[in-house]
């Protein structure tokens, strides 16, 4: 495999049935990624190695999916000048909602861009990488416009389909 372009950090192995729609997402388009079970809380050490390591290993993006008041995503972009993308984990006692206040309000200065809770997550925390990468990669930038097409090609039928009953 080349190297790694995305970097997809996880808080528990527990989020994985739904992180891995981001690698699935990934290799759809080709980009080649890692993935690690590292907590904020239970080896910030290893947070803090990962993210100080990540530019001189290759990654361009990060992808940091938590669960609970877990602050993985912040924890990650404090210590890396690359782009965090934060993916709250819903679960718990308030299904989600502490995960996504702990991603979504950073401090000036630390930006964690904070995509759904849900399946949603990360699929478009992948795509939302695809398109970072894409502003330096054009091979890359038309893979995603074709997938956008690919959309509008499934709405424009969903149209017909719901037309085709009346």
């Amino acid at each position: 495999m080349s190297t790694p372009l995305v970097g997809i950090v996880m808080g528990s192995d527990s989020d994985w049935p739904l992180v891995q729609k981001a690698a699935e997402t990934l290799k759809s388009f080709g980009v080649a990624f890692e993935v690690r079970v590292i907590s904020a809380h239970r080896t910030p050490d290893l947070a803090f190695e990962y993210a100080g390591s990540a530019e001189t290993r290759g990654l361009k993006v990060i992808i940091a999916a938590a669960g609970g008041a877990a602050h993985l995503g912040g924890v990650l972009a404090a210590h890396t000048v690359l782009p965090v993308i934060g993916i709250p984990v819903a679960g718990g006692a308030l299904n989600g909602l502490d995960a996504l206040y702990a991603t979504v309000q950073m401090p000036a200065g630390i930006p964690v861009a904070t995509v759904t809770l849900g399946s949603a997550g990360p699929v478009n925390a992948a795509l939302l990488a695809v398109q970072i990468l894409g502003t330096a990669d054009a091979g890359l930038r038309a893979k995603f416009r074709a997938h956008k097409d690919e959309l509008k090609k499934k709405v424009a039928e969903g149209n017909a389909k719901v037309n085709a009953t009346l």
